[in-house]
Parts: structure tokens; sequence; C-alpha cells
């Protein structure tokens, strides 16, 4: 599928952006990434409440294979065929794909910015450096006082 291609199958769902991304492209909306178009096919954001519709539908979850094993990504499932024909329809898929992909956001917390008193609190839990001091004998000190 190439990117005109794409831009016109999302049509009625709205403006979407079409970027590179591994072997095909990222499909977003709104900033969040909800579709990948690979070689294996054209795949939508999926969680807990979407998946029971790509299940009725017969889709599977993506998956790659490794030397090792195969990987499943139970995240974005495979657009069912017959969307392809209707475009209202799947511009309804969409909007629930990008739906999961705002709840999914939504559940990872962002990183936690360091506070200024834990920055300085880490400084202070570190042990000092230690530093040698030479010692000389009286001998020695008189001869430098000289």
């Amino acid at each position: 599928m190439d990117r005109e291609f794409l831009i016109d199958l999302f049509a009625d769902f709205g403006p979407v952006t079409i970027r590179k991304m591994f072997s095909g492209y990222g499909i977003s909306a709104d900033g969040i990434n909800f579709a990948l178009s690979l070689r294996a096919g054209l795949f939508l954001r999926a969680d807990e409440v979407t998946i029971p519709d790509f299940e009725a539908e017969g889709s599977k979850p993506f998956q790659y294979s490794t030397r090792a094993k195969t990987v499943v990504v139970n995240s974005y499932w495979e657009l069912p065929a017959r969307l392809f024909d209707d475009s209202a329809e799947l511009a309804q898929w969409a909007r629930a794909a990008l739906a999961a992909a705002q709840r999914a956001k939504v559940k990872t917390r962002p990183k936690k910015v360091a506070s200024k008193k834990s920055v300085a609190k880490k400084r202070l839990a570190k042990k000092p450096v230690k530093k040698t001091v030479r010692r000389v004998g009286k001998a020695k000190r008189a001869h430098r006082s000289k």
C-alpha cells in the first residue's frame, strides 16, 4: 500500500499523517499513531475494549518472526478485509483505533522529573572523595620553611 492509497482509504475518517515506519507506514491523527501499514497488511490499534470486535471478524493480531520465536503484538490487529470496500465503516473502526491509542497513552505515565531536593539528596548521599595528604616529617618541614 502506498501513501496515496492510504490517504484515500482514510478520507472518511479525516486527515491522517503518514510516516515511514519499519517496512511500511505509521498512520496517525492528532499526533497519535493508531494504525500500521506493513507488508503483512493494515493493522489498527486495539485494546481490551476493541479486541472482541476484531475477534468477531476473524482478524488476528500483528505478529512477526525472529530467529528464535514468533512475536505476537496484541496492541495491533489486522483490519478486516471487507472494510477496504466500506469507507464509512472503516472510518468508525479507525475512530475506535484512535480511541484505543488515546487510552493506551493515558495508561503510560510520564517519566518523573527529578526535583531540586531529590537531586541535592543524591549528591549528599554520595561519599565524598578523600584527598590523600602527604605527611612530611619535622626535619623536612623545617627545611621547607627556610
